[in-house]
């Protein structure tokens, strides 16, 4: 089993990276466990106070179901994902089954923050974005899928994904193996990583 994890500052075009990857490999090959579906849950707190909540912070995730998610894979086992609700800001009743693969993805703006989690991981990729590109993708994808006004965005942007992003995600990508500059639109070096990946798998064959 080949782990690649993928990081990078929110809107910066991971997910698409991530796609790119996917549909590079024969179908079947590829698990995916995005850092967003391990989100602690928050439906103890009142529900006009989540808003409030910093989704941007290490703090935020539950590490140790994801570091143990994917010692399951590594030893053979499925898994039960959790789902998340960007609209209620808590976890849902429902769980994804993931069965171990061939190539398993690790998707996320903080998983290189982590070091125990970057020790399962066999490469660790950084997709680097301007700032400016990357808030355009942030006002467009949270306008259409998280129901939020363009200046609802732009003010959270100001107060919470920028400092964090400095704080946080920026320093991780020293932990990177392999920088992406300009995001997904890095033709060549995303098909230098899918290359690799797949010169991998036929060496584990």
């Amino acid at each position: 089993m080949l782990v690649i994890g993928i990081a990078g500052g929110t809107g910066s075009g991971k997910t698409t990276v991530v796609n790119k990857i996917i549909n590079s490999l024969p179908a079947g090959e590829v698990a995916v466990l995005p850092q967003d579906s391990y989100y602690r849950d928050s439906s103890h707190i009142a529900p006009e106070l989540r808003c409030n909540i910093n989704f941007d912070e290490p703090a935020a995730i539950e590490w140790e179901l994801l570091e143990h998610h994917l010692r399951e894979l590594k030893a053979g086992k499925s898994i039960d994902m959790p789902t998340y609700s960007y609209l209620t800001c808590t976890r849902q009743p429902e769980t994804i089954t993931v069965e171990p693969r061939d190539v398993v993805i690790i998707e996320g703006i903080l998983i290189l923050t982590q070091p125990e989690l970057c020790k399962l991981m066999d490469v660790k990729v950084f997709v680097d974005a301007d700032a400016d590109d990357r808030l355009i993708r942030v006002i467009s994808r949270d306008c259409i899928e998280r129901g939020r006004t363009p200046q609802m965005v732009i003010d959270r942007y100001e107060a919470i994904l920028k400092p964090m992003h400095q704080m946080y995600i920026e320093p991780s990508k020293r932990n990177a193996d392999l920088l992406v500059p300009q995001g997904a639109d890095n033709r060549v070096a995303v098909q230098l990583l899918t290359d690799y990946i797949e010169s991998r798998l036929h060496l584990n064959r």
